[in-house]
Order: structure tokens, then sequence, then C-alpha cells
């Protein structure tokens, strides 16, 4: 990394890039004490920066949030092609940057690569929360398929309150953003990995809070018990008025989930 900055330092956020694998990656740093990795999800990083500025804000922790490698508009990193890949970059990310009780937290796409990244056993990692997250196939309970959706039907998806969406750039579109097609290149087509359900019972090193949006229409609230219900040492919270975007749409109360303010 370019510069170092002392942890509890409350010094704004800095846009820095970080070595990944044999790329680069961008990385907001907001450097305050205990360490999180925020990943976002398919949506880009503008899902999760406003999360970011108020874990940062209401814990002074020191938030780490990348933009994976061909999201808004960045260039890909040579050799890092699947979710199992960007998973081993950013354990190795951490290993560069020499942290060490991070607790890895992910939406959507990023909750499959918190759920990828726990299973790397990595002592630098001590908890993840997977928040609506995808990448396990669940019988009965199929996830909505966004390959071929607009914004604006996708945002429909994702919200409990469609009022509270953030209005796309390119509403008027009728193809996937650049960012979902970014999000395809790692997942493939069917956003899913077969064999991730029955992995998911290897992590047992450490807890992982499985937190689901009541209203998510990509992916429903039985697709997330059965997420945390794979995991030996988990907890799931079900958030009665969000969507697929907690983060966004209830960031105060996906706040209190985290940290079990009157949450259950």
């Amino acid at each position: 990394m370019s510069t170092t900055v002392p942890a509890g330092s409350l010094r704004p956020t800095r846009l820095v890039s970080a070595p990944l694998a044999d790329g680069v990656v961008t990385v907001e740093d907001r450097d305050h004490t205990r360490p999180f990795l925020l990943l976002h999800g398919g949506g880009g990083p503008a899902t999760m920066t406003g999360f970011a500025e108020l874990l940062a804000q209401r814990t002074h922790s020191r938030v780490l949030m990348p933009t994976h490698p061909g999201f808004a508009g960045t260039e890909r990193v040579p050799g890092v092609d699947s979710v199992r890949d960007l998973a081993a970059a950013y354990v190795g990310l951490l290993d560069e940057l020499g942290l060490s009780d991070v607790t890895v937290i992910g939406n959507s796409f990023g909750g499959w690569l918190a759920a990828e990244i726990a299973l790397l056993g990595s002592p630098r990692v001590s908890g993840a929360v997977i928040i609506d997250g995808i990448g396990i196939e669940v019988e009965g309970h199929p996830m909505t398929s966004v390959a071929g959706l607009a914004p604006l039907d996708l945002q429909k998806l994702s919200f409990h309150d469609p009022r509270k969406a953030p209005q796309p750039a390119d509403a008027g579109g009728t193809g996937p953003s650049p960012d979902v097609r970014a999000l395809l290149s790692y997942t493939g087509p069917a956003m899913s990995d077969p064999g991730l359900l029955d992995r998911l019972r290897r992590v047992g090193h450490f807890p992982v809070h499985v937190i689901w949006g009541a209203s998510d229409g990509i992916v429903s609230p039985e697709y997330g018990k059965a997420y945390a219900a794979a995991i030996p040492m988990s907890k799931f919270t079900l958030l009665p008025t969000a969507g697929h975007l907690p983060q966004v749409e209830t960031p105060e109360e996906l706040l209190g989930a985290l940290f079990d303010l009157g949450n259950d």
C-alpha cells in the first residue's frame, strides 16, 4: 500500500491502491481501530459506500472497502477469474496489510465472497457477516436470475420500499448494467456453486452472522435460512423492512443487527 496510517487516527477516507494477486485493487480506507473488510455486491461499490462511512463513524473502526476488479470501470486482475480466486486474493490482501481480527462483511455477491473467505480459514479473519448472500443452491427456493433484467426491474426486486431506491444511471436501459456483467464474469450465468452449501459445513472455527431482508426478491428469506443452517456456528437475523440491500435501504437497522442492538 502506498501509505501507512496508524489505527485510531480518525483520519478521513483515503482512496488507495493495494496489491491484489498479480494486479492492484482500489480500496476505500476508513482507518480507525478494529478492522472490517466490506465486500459489495453486483450493484457495485456505490451500494456499500454509505454503510462503510456509517460503520466507521459509529464504531471508530478501520473499514476497508475494495472495489472488485472489473466493477465501476476498474481493470481486471490477471488470474483472478472466479469467486474463489477473488476470495483468495482478498486473504492475500489482508496478509499484505498485516491485519488481524478482521470481520468480513459482504452483501449479495460480497456475501458469497465472505463465505469463501471463511472457508479459507485465514488466521487474520475472526468473523464473517453474510447479508443477503448468493452462491448456494436451495431446493424449492431458486435465486432470481438478474442476467437479463433492466436496472429498474432489478431495483423492484431489491427493495422493500422502492421509493428508497436510488435512481439508476441507466434507468431507461433494457439490458444488464456493466457491473452486473462484471458479476457474471466471476460467477457464471447460474450465479451459484452447486457444492457451496455442503462446503459451508466446514466453517466451524469462528461465528458467522447471516442477515436477510424479509422482502428480498432476489434470494428469499428461506434461502437465507438455508445459508445459516449450513454453517455450524451461525446466527440468522431477519430485517422486516428491508430487501436485498439492507445497507442501502435500512442502514441503521443493519448496524443494530450487526451489534445486537435490540434486533432478533
